[in-house]
């Protein structure tokens, strides 16, 4: 049966500036691809991955190349060899597992036979000054959990007002590649004793190496570091936790490979995002079911979200409804 397929980029507008160790953002880009066989909807959404250089154009340009494969019907196992990992391949391969599942008339945790529950998200405050991060903090204390980005001013004084702010909430901190091993040996035990649980991407992609002799007083997270199962091998022994974003894994169908291959390891779980609605998110919150952490916040750091959007409250995340995704 030939598909229809369509794609849209979108743009959804932010409550405040997103500063983060490498760039800021003042709205979440993102593209929405559609898929349908007359009857039955499929729809995907994506945001890319920006430090490779994908943008909307690129990932619309992308899925527009292979569009006539589309239509004329694959799987998501032959979707794995048309397309490298990253945006394009997200918002595809989760508007079929979408497609799939309305035209099965099963939900997805019916299709892996998992039984969902609600899952705890981070509230995530970007880098600002010190006072602007304790009020950011304070106004979301009702967060069990604040993941804060550092990278650029003294960290310490900003999980100090961190912790001013939400005296009660437990730590995280991403510093996006921005330090190298001299700022991690620095930092991470003063930040263990003001109350950080954990470090996301301390240093840069081509330096971790490095942390193969480092005693890490905080369990330490490959987020750049890790995008498909394929870079598991190369991070055992540096990291002890990996970060799935399906943008960089290219949808759902791989970020389940890796959490099998990951889980199998002895590596623990984040999952992640690259900020978008809560259609982007739902397929992240079936990777949340096996994460010790979970960061799907997009959709809080917006000011509009999409139709049938997911719950949030107090950093509680319900269960999706079906007319959302899957």
């Amino acid at each position: 049966m030939t598909l229809e397929v369509a794609v849209v980029q979108k743009n959804w507008p932010l409550h405040k500036p997103f500063k983060i160790s490498r760039d800021v953002h003042n709205v979440s880009e993102t593209i929405i691809c559609d898929v349908s066989d007359g009857e039955f909807r499929g729809r995907g959404e994506a945001a890319g991955v920006s430090y490779a250089g994908e943008t909307q154009d690129s990932i619309q340009q992308q899925i527009e190349g292979v569009a006539g494969e589309l239509r004329s019907g694959i799987t998501r196992d032959e979707l794995q060899g048309l397309l490298p990992p990253g945006g394009a391949r997200n918002a595809i391969d989760c508007a079929l597992w979408d497609l799939e599942a309305k035209r099965g008339g099963q939900t997805i945790w019916q299709m892996i036979g998992w039984d969902p529950q609600p899952v705890t998200t981070v509230y995530t405050v970007g880098i600002d000054t010190p006072e602007n991060m304790q009020k950011d903090a304070e106004s979301h204390n009702d967060h069990a959990l604040i993941k804060v980005k550092v990278g650029i001013g003294d960290p310490l004084e900003q999980i100090r007002a961190i912790r001013a702010g939400a005296p009660n909430a437990g730590i995280v901190i991403d510093a996006n590649q921005a330090w190298g091993i001299a700022e991690l040996e620095r930092y991470a035990l003063p930040l263990k004793e003001l109350g950080v649980e954990m470090i996301e991407q301390p240093m840069k992609v081509g330096d971790d190496a490095a942390l193969r002799d480092y005693e890490a007083p905080l369990p330490l997270c490959a987020d750049e570091s890790c995008a498909t199962s394929e870079d598991l091998e190369r991070l055992h022994g540096l990291y002890s936790m990996v970060n799935i974003k399906l943008d960089k894994t290219g949808g759902l169908t791989e970020g389940l490979r890796l959490v099998e291959k990951a889980e199998a390891m002895g590596f623990e779980l984040m999952v992640g995002n690259m900020l978008g609605s809560s259609l982007a998110m739902a397929p992240s919150f079936v990777v949340a079911q096996r994460c010790r952490y979970v960061d799907i916040d997009g959709p809080l750091l917006q000011s509009e979200d999409c139709d049938n959007a997911m719950h949030y409250q107090h950093g509680r995340v319900e269960v999706f409804a079906s007319e959302l995704w899957g």
